[in-house]
């Protein structure tokens, strides 16, 4: 088994926020990213899938077709959008880069299969110093 990886980027902006909280109660669990006015990050996002090579191309898969699946199911959604307000895989969520890469692998994951390969992992990078990676459940 082999894993390759992709990266993309997108820009998008969001709130962290409870509705049922006051602005008060927000910003004491959230800080400053409960911000009533938002505030975006420029994304990063890394994903991984896993499979054997094909002995006819030497590829898992072809990382062209990879790009443009992840950019049709997932960056035209996100790209310079309100994550809150935008983005129809998370509606009812909070967003949080957490439910975002949970959010970003159910888009993706089946048809990742359809190309002939396993999601192996989504890493959304939301800072140089904050991450995430999720590995779908087990």
């Amino acid at each position: 088994m082999i894993h390759i990886t992709r990266r993309e980027r997108f820009n998008a902006a969001h709130r962290l926020f409870r509705p049922d909280f006051d602005d008060e109660q927000n910003y004491k669990v959230f800080g400053k990213c409960s911000n009533p006015n938002w505030h975006g990050h420029n994304y990063e996002l890394f994903v991984t899938v896993a499979g054997e090579i094909d002995s006819d191309t030497g590829f898992l898969l072809n990382l062209k077709s990879l790009s443009k699946l992840i950019k049709s199911k997932v960056i035209v959604k996100l790209d310079h959008r309100n994550i809150n307000l935008e983005v129809d895989f998370m509606k009812g969520k909070l967003a949080s880069t957490e439910n975002l890469a949970v959010g970003i692998w159910n888009e993706l994951e089946d048809h990742i299969k359809e190309l002939g390969a396993e999601l192996h992992c989504v890493k959304v990078v939301e800072s140089e110093n904050n991450y995430v990676e999720y590995f779908g459940i087990s």
